[in-house]
C-alpha cells in the first residue's frame, strides 16, 4: 500500500471532511512526535485553505510518564490557571482543535494510581469552564489516529515492529476510508447512510431503549425532547465538521436518572493510559450502585470518585456489530476504534447537541431535563453480535433496532 499517497489523502479528508476549514480559521494541532509527519501535511493544506495561523500543542508519553514516576508531590496539587486562560483565548479567537491521537495503552501503567487519579481531577476541575467549547460545538474539532510503535504493539504483540505499524496503518486507512479511490466521496454516502438512521430514531421518539445479552439486561431512559446525531454536525456558526474519524454510531442523551439494570463491557476499555477489563455495572436510578472489574478496578474506582456525575451516563450510541471495523477482528486497545465496533455508553457529562434548546438553559436547568454533567466523558463498550437493543416508546410500542449484529430498522 502506497503510505505516501494515502498520507495525502488522510490530510485531505481532516482539513475538508474533519474540520470543514475555511479562510478565517485557525487551528490548533494537539499532537505527538509520531504525528508530526501528518501534522505537517494537515498545516499546508490549511495554509491552502486560507487558515492563517496553525499551532502545535506537543506532548510526549515519555515526559508524561516520568513526571508520575519523579515529579514532587505538589506537581499534582494544582494547575496553572493561565493555561487555562490561554486554551480559552486561543478558542475565543477562532481556533479550532485537531486531536492527532497516537495513544500507549499501557502508558502509566508503573504510575502510581493515586497520583494519576489526583491530577485527573486537579486538571478536569480546573478545565471544565471552558469544556463548553467542545461540549456544544462553539468550535470545529476532530479526533483522529496516528499509528505509533507502542499502539502498534499493543495491537499486534505477534508481529515485529515494521509489520504492527504497516498493519497498524492498514487498518486505519480502511477504517477512515482513506484506502478508497475518492475517500470524501465516501464520507459523504456514509454521512447519508448515518443520517437515515438518526431520522428513523428522531421520528420514533423512544421513550427508553432495552439491552439484554449475556451479563446484560438493562434499560435506559432518554431524556425528554432528547436529540439523535451521527456523522457530521455543525458548529454554532454554522460550519461542518466530524468530531470523529472514524465514526460508525448514531448517539444521543440518557436522562441521567432513569437508568436500571446491570450490563457487562464487552471489550476492554483503555483510558489514562491503563487497561480495564472484564468489568460490569449495575444502575439504579440512573446511578452506578455497584461494579467490579478482573483487571483495572482501581482505575474505575478513580473514575467513578471524579464527581457525582462520573456515576451516571452522559451518551448512548448505537453501532452495528457489522460495522468495518468490527469486521476487522481486530481489537485496537483504542475506544477511537474499539467504540466504533460495538454498542457504547459514556460515563459523565453529556453532548448539548443531543437535547433540545441545551445551549439556552443554564447546567443547573439542563440537569433538570436529565442532561448529565461532569469532569468526565468515559465511553466503554456494550455491543455484540449477542445483544438485541429494543427501543420502547411511552405506549409500550416495541422496535428491535439491533439484533445479531445488524441494524433491524
Amino acid at each position: 500500500m502506497d503510505n505516501n499517497r494515502n498520507f495525502e489523502k488522510y490530510a485531505d479528508l481532516i482539513v475538508n471532511i474533519g474540520l470543514g476549514l475555511h479562510a478565517g480559521d485557525k487551528l490548533n494541532i494537539r499532537m505527538s512526535e509520531h504525528s508530526l509527519p501528518l501534522a505537517r501535511l494537515v498545516a499546508k493544506k490549511a495554509f491552502q485553505k486560507g487558515v492563517s495561523d496553525v499551532r502545535l500543542d506537543f506532548s510526549d508519553d515519555t515526559i508524561t510518564l516520568d513526571r508520575y514516576l519523579n515529579a514532587p508531590d505538589d506537581a499534582f496539587t494544582s494547575y496553572p490557571e493561565y493555561q487555562v486562560d490561554f486554551s480559552e483565548n486561543l478558542f475565543k479567537d477562532n481556533y479550532h482543535v485537531l486531536n492527532l491521537f497516537a495513544p500507549n495503552p499501557d502508558l502509566l501503567k508503573p504510575a502510581d494510581p493515586a497520583r494519576i487519579a489526583q491530577w485527573q481531577k486537579v486538571a478536569g476541575k480546573a478545565v471544565k469552564r471552558i469544556q463548553h467549547y467542545t461540549m456544544q460545538n462553539e468550535v470545529k474539532w476532530c479526533v483522529t489516529a496516528v499509528a505509533c510503535p507502542a499502539w502498534a504493539a499493543a495491537a499486534f504483540p505477534e508481529l515485529t515492529e515494521d509489520e504492527a505499524m504497516q498493519k497498524l496503518w492498514d487498518n486505519i486507512f480502511m477504517a477512515t476510508r482513506v484506502d478508497q479511490p475518492d475517500p470524501v466521496a465516501a464520507w459523504e454516502e456514509h454521512d447519508l447512510n448515518l443520517k437515515a438512521h438518526r431520522n428513523f430514531l428522531n421520528e420514533a421518539r423512544f421513550d427508553r431503549v432495552h439491552y439484554q445479552g449475556p451479563g446484560t439486561d438493562l434499560v435506559v431512559g432518554l431524556a425528554k425532547n432528547h436529540i439523535w446525531e451521527g456523522g457530521s454536525g455543525f458548529s454554532q456558526k454554522g460550519d461542518r465538521f466530524f468530531p470523529n474519524i472514524p465514526t460508525e454510531e448514531v448517539f444521543s442523551m440518557p436522562d441521567a436518572d432513569r437508568v436500571d439494570g446491570t450490563l457487562r463491557a464487552t471489550m476492554p476499555l483503555s483510558v489514562r493510559g491503563q487497561i480495564v477489563d472484564k468489568f460490569h455495572f449495575t444502575f439504579k436510578d440512573g446511578k452506578v450502585v455497584d461494579y467490579d472489574a478482573e483487571v483495572g478496578k482501581q482505575i474505575l474506582d478513580d473514575l467513578l470518585d471524579m464527581d457525582e456525575g462520573a456515576k451516571h451516563l452522559g451518551e448512548i450510541a448505537l453501532v452495528a456489530d457489522n460495522s468495518p471495523i468490527s469486521n476487522t477482528g481486530i481489537l485496537f486497545k483504542n475506544t477511537l476504534f474499539d467504540e466504533n465496533a460495538s454498542c457504547h455508553f459514556a460515563l459523565g457529562a453529556a453532548y448539548s447537541e443531543n437535547l433540545e434548546g441545551a445551549t439556552e438553559r443554564t447546567e443547573e436547568e439542563n440537569r433538570k431535563l436529565g442532561m448529565n454533567n461532569s469532569l468526565i466523558h468515559v465511553d466503554f463498550m456494550v455491543g455484540s453480535k449477542d445483544v438485541t437493543v429494543t427501543g420502547i416508546k411511552e405506549d409500550g410500542t416495541e422496535i428491535v433496532l439491533l439484533k445479531d449484529g445488524d441494524w433491524q430498522i
